[in-house]
């Protein structure tokens, strides 16, 4: 592999110069690669030697452009059986993020400083920065799919992994830990959402606050998989935002939860109203056939909107309890209406702060009203994969038994 000078003169007569690259790839076949400065040269030299000895190099005639590769990690996806909601996610990200500002960009041509410039264009066409992080986390997978087809030797995201886990850290100091009464509703705002329940809206916020279930886990839950008797239910599917039945979000998803008994009787209420589906069948007198599927249906039966949920049970119902906040107008200040009355709405706008309650309760101490349990437990009861995943998000939750009381009674058990 050498780097040598080239000069020639063009059709006006004038000289020019550059620096060449010659060599053999790992398939035997010689390659020349022209740069304007030696530098380039004999870095590209450098790095190449390493790939071809490594056998990843891949040559710039047998590299595509990011658009194709796109198309192809796509199809493979689909192929592959991805749940529908991260295909659609991938795909958006690919048409309307990815293509427009880069798609034509060879991948052995993307660089760290391409990368930076694209993010800088997400930026200023308006993509917010939560944004902008997960289309590089799509344009990195989609670079892995590129790289095992050989279509890449490179994956310049990962290149920019220390960046990002620093920006990420810095996000989560700005961010900051879950707080009670910001993202965790309080146990007293808790009490006041309970009274006011009522309709049907009553036994799925129950299950909700008392069972940690995701919101996709509401919406796939079957009677089959509720046992009223033994107090329990069982996790084994899911729906997602298309309405589509699947497998829990990983193996821990998979779990059995216990009932207390305000959730037991308020779900053996509701099963005696709760709407059937109907199956397309006829019995023997020519009616249709109805069954009893899903515990949270929609009036005809099936899947219930997560939409639907939100605004019409979770929103009222803590504007009922009085479990609210000011509505803003888009500068910031609060709304009033047309008798100059402020308006309000529901303090907590997603499911997920029902999630964030019940994981506090198991982990409150029984003398605070909690549950007490032990962390491998509170992972089990919310389905996370791993410990880990728990303790980062609700670890400062946890009693540290250093408080006053705590140590002065340690002191004494100790020192008699």
């Amino acid at each position: 592999m050498s780097v040598r000078k080239r000069t020639w003169t063009n059709s006006r007569g004038i000289a020019k110069e550059a620096w060449v690259v010659d060599y053999v790839d790992g398939k035997g076949i010689r390659r020349l690669k022209t740069f304007a400065r030696k530098k380039d040269a004999d870095s590209f030299r450098d790095g190449a030697g390493v790939e071809i000895r490594q056998g990843i190099h891949v040559a710039d005639r047998d590299s595509v452009r990011l658009a194709k590769a796109g198309d192809i990690w796509i199809k493979g996806a689909v192929d592959a059986g991805l749940e529908r909601s991260s295909t659609e996610a991938y795909r958006s990200h690919l048409d309307l993020h990815i293509k427009p500002f880069i798609g034509q960009e060879r991948l052995s041509d993307l660089s760290v400083s391409t990368l930076r410039a694209f993010e800088d264009k997400l930026r200023e066409n308006g993509r917010s920065p939560v944004m902008v992080r997960r289309i590089l986390v799509s344009l990195g997978t989609l670079l892995a799919d590129a790289q095992e087809r050989g279509f890449v030797a490179r994956n310049v995201v990962r290149d920019m992994r220390a960046r990002r886990r620093r920006g990420e850290r810095q996000d989560k100091r700005q961010k900051g830990k879950l707080k009670v009464g910001v993202d965790i509703p309080s146990r007293e705002e808790i009490r006041a959402i309970v009274n006011a329940l009522s309709g049907r809206w009553r036994p799925l916020l129950l299950t909700a606050i008392f069972t940690g279930l995701r919101a996709s886990e509401l919406r796939g839950l079957r009677w089959r998989d509720v046992d009223l008797d033994k107090r329990e239910l069982h996790v084994h599917q899911r729906a997602d935002r298309f309405n589509a039945i699947g497998k829990p979000k990983s193996e821990a998803g998979e779990r059995t939860i216990p009932l207390p008994p305000t959730v037991v009787n308020a779900l053996r209420e509701w099963k005696l109203t709760c709407p059937r589906r109907r199956t397309g069948k006829l019995d023997d007198e020519g009616k249709p056939v109805t069954v009893l599927e899903l515990v949270f249906p929609n009036g005809a039966g099936n899947i219930e909107g997560l939409s639907n949920i939100i605004r019409r049970g979770l929103i009222p119902t803590q504007v009922e309890a009085g479990v609210t906040v000011p509505a803003l107008d888009e500068s910031g200040e609060p709304q009033h209406d047309k008798d100059g009355k402020p308006i309000v709405v529901g303090k907590y706008t997603g499911m997920h702060a029902l999630r964030h309650f019940y994981a506090s309760w198991c982990i409150n101490r029984t003398a605070d009203g909690g549950l007490g349990l032990p962390a491998k437990m509170v992972q089990e009861r919310l389905g996370h994969s791993t410990i880990v995943l728990t303790m980062d998000r609700y670890g400062h939750l946890f009693p540290r038994g250093d408080d006053e009381a705590e140590l002065a009674s340690a002191e004494r058990l100790l020192l008699g």
